[in-house]
């Protein structure tokens, strides 16, 4: 039997650890001609009548094969991503396998925003996207974003469902008094 919790409250009644998800079900069709140029190596090497010689076997087979891995493997890393935002950190882990991940410590972050409108276009692709004038992106379908602004003044953007409560949740966290921290001792 599985144990349900329920998700625990800040004082203002915001959620203390929160979690999103976004998908990009697109991504499944890449992943297809992925599989199938593998396939196809595979078929080459086990059925090929090739007359030619080895060497362009050998090339043929081993070419299909690693452009189908990386290509699958590429797209299925990216189908979906999981972000989770707790009072020590914002963790997105993408993929089926949860990599890449990153994880950023809140008190490296100085604030958040949400993006309505993020587009693989605005930062080349989907994936994992880095662009000078615009800092890194984890970009898994078009939609609703949240932007984190760090303290060394990059920003760290990630596309996810319900973007607008991750980003009250962060800054509710990131507006928490400290606790005071006891004096240092003097040595008289």
């Amino acid at each position: 039997m599985r144990e349900h919790h329920r998700p625990r409250q800040a004082d203002d009644g915001s959620p203390v650890v929160w979690t999103g998800r976004a998908t990009n079900r697109l991504q499944w069709l890449a992943a297809a001609g992925g599989a199938a140029c593998m396939a196809l190596g595979i078929t080459l090497a086990v059925e090929s009548p090739w007359t030619s010689g080895v060497a362009p076997l050998l090339m043929a087979v081993i070419g299909c094969v690693a452009a189908g891995l990386l290509v699958l493997f590429g797209t299925l890393a990216f189908v979906h991503v999981a972000v989770k935002v707790d009072d020590l950190a914002m963790e997105v882990r993408c993929g089926h396998i949860g990599l890449p991940r990153r994880r950023i410590l809140l008190s490296h972050i100085v604030g958040a925003d949400f993006a309505p409108s993020v587009t693989p276009r605005q930062w080349g692709g989907w994936g994992y996207r880095w662009r000078p004038e615009k800092g890194t992106a984890v970009v898994v379908r078009r939609g609703e974003g949240l932007v984190v602004r760090l303290g060394d003044g990059r920003t760290f953007t990630v596309t996810v469902d319900d973007a607008e409560s991750a980003v009250r949740v962060i800054r509710g966290h990131l507006h928490q008094p400290t606790p005071p921290t006891p004096p240092a001792p003097t040595g008289a």
